[in-house]
């Protein structure tokens, strides 16, 4: 059987064109991974549903090059199997957002950029497990429970994407999506060693996606390379006149972003240190550790770094000005109601008993408080003075880019909480931010290799390119990236 382990759209696609494989074969291969690892041996849990169809659609992808081999090159994902997280609306499969109460919910189309994928060729392979309706970083979910870390069968993924991350760790498919809203696309790429882009509030379509707080809410693209996380993601930017904020965020693109892969995409850049986003207690030294090397890598490599004076706290940012809670409710029950679900409104959801009961706190607390409150203008006025802040730092210090670890401290272990995860600095203010592999903590009993940490890099509104500049550099010198051991589960 063909070997999947690690393979990227370049390869894939060169050997199609060769004759050495087929799109089925490695359709097949990858479904053989998650009936292997995910449910069964490891039991990593990262898969709700396989896409009964994925297999005759790689078919018809054979047959078409049978035709014309041309298609390879004219479709930038033919063929490539997608893993895509289970609050994307898909026209032939239920859509839960990880709930009992949305079992077998099915609007019959594609969110918008799902469709955008398919019709550059991408197959959807699964849909993924997430933190339920999205709402935190543990992934656990009612209608699949929890997803395991491939790296650290104790730990969680991260979340709430993270059954897309852990699925792409344990290369279950060769590129996925996922959405991010407080830390939801780069939190499972830092605790699965990947790279994930979230995109400036703009550049892609939320329509088609149960949604959480569409002041943050955006989707984003996560692969094992930042090749593919960028070619992936460059099929999913577009101007959608359903959803208002990509008809002038859509001009703002520079059109093919593979084109800032830069090898030397550090030389000359300037960056920040965000030194408040790295904790001083020993819950901190393994992260600070990597991060340390992650800073070596930069200077070695032509950029140059500042410390960063000023001081944000993260869990200020989450409690006191992020708008995720308040608009939850709100937007939410519009879309539920808007589609005529069983259960309509947050009391019904409480009330159910569907729910896991890590979220009703969550629910119980979005149900207490309302958009159009004298609080909510005064939340929305501090997210606006934070954005001020964040800019004013690129000029004080003539930097190119803010650079942290993405968590403080190790992503959780499977029953705890989230902690000091620091993308919130990012959602909160709608700037873009990737996350690439920044390296493993120390081996021990349950993390054979490591758990592992990522960097995240923040920039202006609009400056993918100068991000991806950075990213790539970074990983063309360090190759921090390593698969899981699987076949043991720890």
């Amino acid at each position: 059987m063909y070997n999947v382990e690690e393979l990227t759209i370049e390869k894939f696609h060169n050997d199609l064109k060769s004759g050495t494989t087929t799109c089925k074969e490695v359709m097949m291969a990858y479904i053989d991974r998650i009936n292997t690892y995910d449910k069964q041996n490891d039991k990593i849990n990262a898969i709700i549903l396989i896409n009964p169809n994925a297999i005759s659609e790689a078919e018809k992808c054979d047959e078409e090059i049978a035709k014309d081999k041309s298609i390879i090159d004219r479709l930038p994902l033919f063929a490539c199997p997608l893993l895509v997280k289970d609050n994307f609306e898909t026209y032939d499969m239920p859509t839960t957002a990880g709930s009992k109460t949305l079992e077998g919910f099915e609007t019959h189309k594609d969110a918008f950029v799902v469709d955008k994928l398919r019709k550059a060729g991408a197959i959807i392979i699964a849909k993924t497990n997430l933190h339920e309706f999205a709402v935190w970083g543990e992934n656990v979910s009612s209608i699949l429970g929890q997803t395991y870390n491939p790296y650290d069968h104790s730990r969680s993924s991260g979340g709430s994407s993270g059954g897309t991350g852990a699925g792409l760790a344990a290369n279950f498919g060769l590129i996925g999506i996922g959405t991010d809203t407080i830390n939801s696309v780069r939190s499972p790429s830092s605790a699965n060693s990947l790279c994930g882009i979230r995109p400036t509030i703009g550049l892609v379509s939320r329509m088609g996606i149960v949604p959480y707080s569409l002041t943050q809410d955006t989707a984003g693209a996560l692969a094992r390379t930042l090749t593919d996380a960028v070619k992936t993601f460059n099929q999913m930017i577009g101007e959608d006149k359903e959803d208002e904020v990509t008809i002038s965020g859509s001009k703002n693109s520079k059109g093919d972003y593979t084109k800032f892969l830069k090898e030397d995409g550090l030389k000359g850049k300037k960056l920040g240190i965000l030194r408040s986003f790295m904790g001083s207690d020993e819950v901190h030294r393994e992260v600070n550790k990597c991060m340390e090397n992650c800073f070596k890598v930069l200077r070695e490599n032509g950029a140059t770094l500042v410390d960063i004076e000023e001081k944000f706290d993260i869990g200020h940012l989450v409690s006191d000005i992020s708008l995720h809670l308040w608009d939850f409710k709100y937007e939410l029950e519009k879309y539920l109601k808007e589609h005529n679900c069983k259960y309509q409104t947050f009391d019904e959801l409480i009330s159910c008993g569907l729910c896991t009961k890590d979220i009703i706190p969550n629910l119980e607390d979005a149900n207490k408080i309302d958009i159009h409150s004298k609080e909510y203008k005064e939340r929305a006025n501090k997210r606006l003075k934070l954005i001020e802040e964040v800019k004013a730092l690129f000029d004080k210090y003539g930097i190119d880019a803010i650079i942290y670890p993405h968590q403080q401290q190790l992503v959780c272990k499977v029953g705890k909480t989230q902690a000091q995860r620091n993308g919130a600095i990012g959602s909160v203010t709608g700037f873009p931010a990737i996350v690439v592999p920044g390296g493993f903590s120390t081996p021990d009993e349950f993390a054979p290799i490591g758990v592992p940490v990522g960097m995240e890099i923040l920039g202006k509104p609009f400056s993918e390119d100068t991000l991806l500049e950075i990213a790539y550099g970074f990983e063309q010198h360090s190759h921090f990236r390593k698969a899981p051991k699987l076949g043991n589960k720890n």
